[in-house]
């Protein structure tokens, strides 16, 4: 397993790297592995085991016995996927150039995911208030993406129209408008909007058309 982003080489003529980077594990383990729903959960499993608990009668000692054993799966599960955050980090990258947008992603498999800026429809940004950000890409043509082949690098929610997304960026705001003005170069009659300032991070994204060449 590479935990080191690798430089493209040998890339066509003209052609150039403006950005290369991977998702913040945090990010990923808050927004895409939901470990604070997931605490949240067990949390609110173990408050109602100790009200019944004392509704029935039963004694304190008997109470936290038999409460212990959902401390386990209340620590293992959010430590277990804090450690696939990690790993799904570590393991892939994303790369902006002047003519394509590239995702590398997998742990056991690693697969390479190359979006040419003509098969990119529009764009947006969904910033945070930590500084990372969402990038989804709607993209057009015949090629149908498979949502979980993608997941966690594909746009929440769109099974039907699976939206490529380079996700928990970190300093979104910069790539984003690395992002952008590669499109714009690569199409002068594109466009995208882009927020000012970070979003909520319950706001849905915006997007904006960016016909690209």
């Amino acid at each position: 397993m590479s935990t080191n982003l690798i430089k493209i080489r040998n890339l066509p003529e003209g052609e150039k790297m403006l950005w290369q980077g991977r998702p913040t594990w945090r990010g990923l383990a808050l927004r895409a592995f939901h470990v604070k729903s997931v605490v949240l959960y067990f949390s609110a499993l173990l408050a109602l085991h100790a009200v019944t608990s004392w509704w029935s009668g039963v004694d304190l000692t008997s109470t936290a016995k038999s409460g212990f054993w959902l401390l386990i799966p209340m620590v293992s599960g959010p430590a277990l996927l804090m450690l696939f955050a990690w790993l799904t980090s570590r393991t892939t990258q994303y790369t902006i150039t002047n003519r394509r947008v590239l995702l590398r992603f997998g742990i056991a498999l690693p697969i390479t995911l190359n979006i040419p800026f003509r098969q990119v429809s529009a764009a947006a940004l969904k910033a945070y208030s930590d500084g990372t950000g969402d990038l989804p890409l709607v993209t057009s043509g015949d090629d149908r993406l498979a949502y979980l082949l993608l997941w966690p690098h594909a746009r929440p929610w769109h099974f039907k129209s699976t939206e490529p997304m380079l996700r928990a960026v970190p300093d979104a705001s910069r790539v984003a408008e690395i992002l952008a003005g590669a499109l714009k170069s690569a199409s002068p009659m594109s466009t995208i909007q882009l927020p000012e300032t970070a979003i909520k991070e319950t706001a849905a994204p915006s997007f904006a058309p960016a016909a690209a060449a």
